[in-house]
């Protein structure tokens, strides 16, 4: 049987069959955007389970309308159960952040406006419950697709998942259990959903999709999983069926079928080495972050709730950020004082007394909620939320700095305020922990003496003006996602201008050099907690800038604490300092690969 390989270039993606023919599956489309992407690190080959969905055909057909609005009922509550299923299969595997995507797919199933249109289409049309609810999810999807709003565009698949269910329910139609796959297995898919890959048990040793990407549900998930997957590779389920065997190489971004004996040798000795690679990062745990000249850094880790500390707590010194908004968008309702306090207890509790940063309420733009109206925008992501929403909204803002403040006493606790523009902003929000800490301490409450009192820089205006905003704030976290794209004036989810996401570009480290100088100028320590901070060739870099702390998902600490022990600091700063002088992110790439001898 001959072996057809797929491979991502920079450049280009092609499959090739017996190394020698090359035949075009995307028509040798030229750009990063059709570039097979590694969705999580690893490496494995397997038999391919090809996932194929039912195939949903609809019929217009004339039906008595109470009759279907009963099976059109009688299906929403059968696909809301499914839903609860699987996010309760899930919990045992992912964290309270990954999970809150089937919290949105509930309040989807749930939300009285799509169940009241196919309700009103089926009585005033007179349609079966099929069409109307097939009709009536084409609408939406379309008007969401059509949409500028990235946020909006993104809610069309999260319809399309939730319909496609219900659509299943009303058919009869099963939709495949992955939780049955029963040996060792590669699945192969157009893409996988939430649901599919919350189904993912032992037996599956990765994945390959015809679609998305890096931030994809299904690539961040396979990283929370730890298994390996190959995205955005199209035209791989044409390649392959079901008992072939892949090859999947989701460090160089190759999917290889049906290989010969030679070929798969070698990509299990890479697997071997992979893993082997894996113990030995084992044995860093409990050793501290410091260079070969003995200069100290803190690896932190990002989490969103209690079920993410015990990855931190193994690897890391500390949690550099906690995402606050899930415990808002995990509720029908704004989490009360009492809620609130007892989450962060139990995150600091857990923690052991090493640090939290804790990151007040950051909704808006892409995070939305639905028990809480925001106001139409052109542009949400430049318009009202985070800092802005909190400021006004100060019933809402007082209740959490209130459950922070009783919950500092449990732990090392610092708080940082989102999306900083101005100076004021800052010592506005600063002023209402104060206010809200002296309230607290005149009815009697404890609070600690040594909560520390922060901002994310994720706005140039911040980062250029930071040796002004140190002379308040007691530490920055560098927010480098927002921060690039606002300083490219480049939406990171549209593709179309994906090429301008370019962390190593030198006006973004100048901007991240100038917030590190400035706060050190004051005395005050920096951290980053965008995705960034856990990029290999992006940590020398921000070590010889003197960035203090790095915050990752809790898998990259230890890589990253060996990259940092392989590395003089003195020899760093001399790099950062080059990098800052050249023209293009390309060329800061390869001054860092040249530096490390790659």
């Amino acid at each position: 049987m001959s072996s057809k390989k797929i491979k991502g270039a920079k450049k280009a993606v092609s499959f090739k069959k017996n190394a020698d023919k090359v035949s075009s599956f995307c028509n040798d489309v030229i750009g990063d955007i059709c570039g097979i992407i590694s969705g999580s690190a690893g490496v494995s080959v397997a038999k391919v389970y090809k996932l194929e969905t039912p195939k949903v055909v609809i019929e217009k057909k004339a039906g008595v309308a109470e009759e279907e609005v009963k099976k059109f009922e009688d299906a929403l509550e059968q696909t809301k159960k499914d839903i609860e299923g699987v996010k309760e299969r899930a919990a045992k595997r992912l964290s309270d952040e990954e999970l809150a995507v089937f919290d949105a797919h509930l309040m989807m199933a749930g939300d009285p406006e799509l169940a009241g249109q196919i309700k009103t289409m089926i009585e005033n049309d007179g349609v079966n419950a099929e069409y109307a609810t097939e009709q009536v999810a084409n609408q939406m999807v379309e008007m969401f697709e059509s949409m500028d709003n990235d946020y909006f565009r993104e809610r069309a698949a999260d319809i399309k998942d939730v319909t496609f269910r219900l659509k299943c329910n009303l058919l009869g139609l099963t939709i495949p259990d992955l939780t049955s796959i029963d040996e060792d297995s590669i699945i192969v898919a157009h893409d996988l959903t939430p649901s599919d890959t919350a189904q993912l048990n032992e037996f599956v040793k990765g994945f390959a999709t015809e679609i998305g990407g890096k931030t994809s549900h299904s690539a961040i998930m396979a990283n929370s999983l730890e298994i390996p997957a190959v995205v955005g590779c199209p035209g791989v389920c044409d390649a392959c069926k079901t008992g072939d065997t892949l090859a999947l190489d989701a460090l160089d971004g190759v999917v290889e079928i049906n290989p010969d004996e030679e070929t798969i040798a070698k990509y299990e000795a890479k697997a071997v080495a992979y893993l082997k690679e894996k113990e030995e990062l084992k044995v860093l745990k409990n050793e501290k972050s410091v260079t070969t000249d003995g200069h100290e850094v803190e690896l932190a880790g990002n989490i969103g709730g209690f079920k993410d500390v015990e990855g931190v707590l193994t690897n890391g010194e500390g949690v550099g950020l906690f995402r606050t908004e899930f415990l808002y968008m995990d509720s029908d309702h704004f989490p009360t004082e009492d809620e609130q306090f007892e989450a962060y207890k139990q995150v600091l509790e857990g923690m052991q007394g090493k640090k939290v940063v804790v990151r007040t309420l950051d909704i808006g733009g892409d995070k939305h909620l639905s028990y809480y109206e925001f106001p139409q925008e052109m542009n949400p992501f430049l318009g009202y939320r985070a800092i802005r929403l909190c400021l006004k909204e100060t019933d809402i803002f007082k209740t959490q700095l209130r459950a922070l403040c009783r919950a500092s006493v449990y732990g090392r606790l610092c708080i940082m305020f989102p999306m900083i523009a101005t100076v004021k902003e800052f010592c506005d929000a600063k002023a209402i922990f104060e206010e809200v800490k002296a309230e607290l301490v005149a009815e009697g409450v404890a609070v600690s003496d040594s909560i520390e009192v922060g901002m994310m820089v994720e706005i140039p205006a911040a980062a250029v003006l930071a040796d002004q905003f140190a002379k308040y704030a007691d530490f920055f976290s560098i927010g480098t996602n927002d921060l690039i794209q606002y300083s490219m004036a480049a939406d990171r989810m549209s593709e179309h201008v994906s090429y301008l996401y370019q962390p190593y570009n030198p006006s973004v480290l100048r901007l991240v050099a100038n917030t590190i100088k400035g706060a050190h100028e004051h005395g005050k320590w920096v951290g980053m907690c965008g995705a960034m901070a856990g990029e290999p060739h992006a940590v020398p870099i921000l070590l010889g800038l003197g960035l203090d702390e790095f915050s990752m998902s809790a898998t990259q600490i230890l890589k990253a604490r060996k990259v940092v022990k392989s590395l003089s600091y003195e020899e760093m700063q001399g790099l950062a300092q080059e990098c800052l002088n050249k023209d293009t992110a390309d060329e800061v790439l390869e001054t860092v690969k040249t530096k490390l001898g790659e």
